[in-house]
């Protein structure tokens, strides 16, 4: 059994400013997809050069923030927006949803790919073995938060949150950082390692993420005011990757069958 080393959240304090370590993460995430972009695109085939790197991500920053709040509004906080329309915009209280996320950054790189003469598949496919570092970073600041815990356990690793009681519980959120960030992050960086039919690295990415979310679920609590939505087991996590696992299967059998393309810089 372990011990929650309870951690602050707030990892500098400035006077009047606190800078708290769940931001700092974010911080992480978009500045080493930046450096891992900008080496990425040195390559000659890809769809994205190193100076662009700046841009994508000011566009992709404001898809995870604003696609990440919306999302999480509609799909875990509809009550609170129906009667307090302004808390969508109260950032700062805590509430984003990685699905909502993923949905405001198909709409950015969309208009990025035009913007700079690409495809939206073979962008989308450059900046996929780039968000697991996110992800990772993500959990953790869940972590650090004393948030989104598992249930019960009596494996060894079962680790004791005080505010929850005395039952150890499943660390959830580090399962999902080993998961979404660090596995997931190995397996798209060795898998695009050269050119893909388009749809391949993109369906790997949604097949890896919507199992491993879909797997973590069983053993993470689900949100207190919403439960379990059917059979005693179903959560809104599942409910919401269960779609991307369709869509990986989808995309990595039209890559498969050679109806994908190869991306147009490879020729």
């Amino acid at each position: 059994m372990l011990q929650y080393p309870d951690i602050d959240p707030v990892a500098v304090e400035l006077g009047p400013l606190a800078i708290h370590w769940y931001g700092l993460m974010y911080v992480i995430g978009f500045v080493a997809a930046w450096y891992l972009g900008r080496l990425r695109g040195r390559q000659d085939w890809r769809p994205v050069r190193p100076q662009q790197m700046d841009d994508l991500i000011v566009y992709a920053a404001i898809g995870v923030v604003v696609g990440g709040r919306l999302g999480y509004m509609l799909f875990y906080g509809s009550e609170q927006l129906a009667s307090d329309p302004l808390a969508l915009f109260r950032l700062w209280e805590g509430g984003m949803a990685f699905h909502g996320g993923l949905v405001g950054v198909l709409i950015t790189m969309w208009l990025f790919a035009r913007r700079i003469g690409q495809g939206f598949l073979p962008v989308m496919e450059f900046i996929a073995p780039l968000v697991p570092i996110g992800l990772g970073a993500g959990r953790l600041g869940n972590f650090i938060n004393g948030e989104l815990w598992g249930a019960p356990t009596d494996l060894p690793w079962g680790m004791v949150y005080p505010p929850l009681g005395p039952e150890p519980r499943h660390p959830s959120q580090l399962y999902e950082f080993a998961l979404e960030g660090v596995a997931l992050f190995v397996v798209l960086w060795w898998f695009s390692r050269r050119p893909r039919p388009t749809g391949a690295v993109g369906g790997v990415f949604l097949l890896g993420y919507g199992l491993a979310r879909f797997a973590v679920e069983f053993v993470r609590l689900p949100d207190a005011h919403i439960g379990y939505l059917a059979w005693g087991w179903l959560t809104m996590g599942q409910l919401l990757s269960a779609p991307m696992i369709v869509a990986g299967v989808a995309l990595l059998a039209w890559a498969c069958r050679g109806r994908g393309r190869p991306h147009p810089e490879t020729g």
